[in-house]
């Protein structure tokens, strides 16, 4: 899959102009790829026009002007985009009672060690960026990427696969089958 390059990007002006119509276009594309496992976690898989979404919108929000201020977060945020026969989502943790949220990450330490796509009954350990999960410590926001080998990708582009998604923590079970939508949504990832 193809990086987001400078050339991408639209300036503040120009982006401020067609911003509306962008979100409405990103929220339709992000509905599939949008996949919750259990109540208190959802992925996002990301792809080009995800990441170049995010960068337009810390551009304008931060109202980045400076090229090599503009270049940083560009690298950045290609960080999120799938590898070569991978998928590449930001997980969420969705904790709605702001007084325990400490409280509730502290229980889901270790979480990172236990996301796993299934394709077709095949296990595809998710794999997590590093530094955002410590013994004592977790974010409620993770990126992590699933690997494909060559059975699992091919199984994935027939979109005719049983794709789950499952977490197996001791203090949050669940799972998740995907509808053809959300399949065919991520396969055109791996293509």
């Amino acid at each position: 899959m193809r990086s987001v390059t400078l050339e991408n990007v639209a300036g503040l002006a120009r982006y401020a102009e067609m911003r509306g119509d962008v979100r409405k276009r990103i929220i339709e594309l992000k509905r599939p790829r949008r996949i919750s496992v259990g109540d208190k976690v959802s992925f996002v898989f990301e792809n080009f026009d995800t990441v170049l979404f995010q960068i337009q919108e810390m551009l304008h929000a931060e109202r980045i002007v400076d090229l090599d201020r503009v270049r940083e977060e560009i690298a950045v945020y290609n960080q999120l985009m799938p590898g070569k026969n991978e998928l590449s989502a930001t997980m969420l943790i969705e904790i709605t009672d702001q007084a325990r949220v400490e409280e509730e990450l502290e229980k889901l330490i270790g979480i990172d060690e236990k996301v796993t796509m299934i394709i077709d009954g095949s296990r595809y350990p998710g794999v997590f960026e590093p530094g955002r999960s410590r013994e004592d410590k977790l974010s409620a926001v993770q990126y992590v990427r699933f690997p494909l080998d060559a059975r699992g990708r091919d199984a994935f582009l027939e979109r005719s696969a049983v794709v789950e998604l499952a977490i197996e923590h001791p203090n949050y079970r669940a799972s998740t089958r995907l509808s053809p939508e959300q399949t065919a949504s991520l396969a055109s990832d791996l293509e």
